[in-house]
This record gives structure tokens, C-alpha cells and sequence, in this order.
């Protein structure tokens, strides 16, 4: 299955601008291919504004969020890979989500341009018989 990680980002990013509220991610700086201000990092990790105001070609996609803003005057291109995502909330009332290892996270911590044990694994193993839908009444 896939990871919920970036349909959950995604949905609680339009509902926080649905809401007119403001919305910022929580990041693990640390992770690899973070793209960030370094200066704006404390203790491994960093707030970012993701209002459309805030930031240019915005995109959420199923391995990252990336979009370009600017940080002391200065444009930077921002690149955060789903497994740096630690929170989206709405800075007004902090309403939002926190991230941990939900099912499927483990995929994120692969890099896809090269082979590793865990994808030949993944490959060895047969996917079950997919059976079609039923419902049962439940009074």
C-alpha cells in the first residue's frame, strides 16, 4: 500500500487555506536531501510558512513538498522529501497533524535511484490474491 503521508499533507493543507488560516509544516532538517535555509535550523529542525503568499510553485507530490520562497530577501528553491515532514498545522490555532511511522513510512527511506535489500524483498514476495468487494448488513 501506499503511504498515507502525503494524501494526509495534502488534505490538511487545503482544509488549513479552506479555513483561511495560515499554514506551516514542521521539519526534520536533518533527514537527507532537505533543502532549507541552514540559518533558520534550530536543533535539527525548522518551521516554514506554506501560505500561497509565502511561497512560489508550490507542489505537494507523493515523494515531496517543494516550492521557492524567499528567506532574508534572498529566493531559495525548498525541497522537503515526505520523510522530513513532521507536522502541518494552522499557525493560528495549531490545529493539524503530527507525523510518525504510519504504514507504508518505511518506503520513504529508500532512495529509488538505487537497488537495496528492501526493494529486492519487496520483489520476491507474491501479492495476495485480490478477492472482490462484498457488504454484510449489520443491524
Amino acid at each position: 500500500m501506499k503511504p498515507s503521508r502525503p494524501y494526509i499533507a495534502r488534505a490538511l493543507f487545503e482544509w488549513i487555506l479552506d479555513n483561511d488560516l495560515t499554514p506551516y509544516v514542521l521539519v526534520d532538517a536533518t533527514r537527507d536531501y532537505v533543502t532549507v535555509p541552514l540559518q533558520f535550523v534550530e536543533e535539527g529542525q525548522i518551521v516554514l510558512n506554506l501560505a500561497p503568499s509565502a511561497v512560489r510553485e508550490f507542489y505537494i507530490g507523493d515523494d515531496a513538498i517543494s516550492f521557492n520562497a524567499r528567506f532574508s530577501g534572498q529566493p531559495m528553491d525548498v525541497y522537503l522529501p515526505m520523510a522530513s515532514l513532521l507536522a502541518i498545522y494552522a499557525r493560528e490555532n495549531g490545529q493539524g497533524m503530527g507525523f510518525g511511522s504510519e504504514p507504508g513510512a518505511e518506503g520513504y527511506m529508500l532512495d529509488r535511484t538505487t537497488e537495496s535489500p528492501a526493494n529486492d524483498k519487496a520483489d520476491a514476495i507474491e501479492k495476495p490474491e485480490k478477492k472482490k468487494p462484498s457488504l454484510k448488513v449489520v443491524k
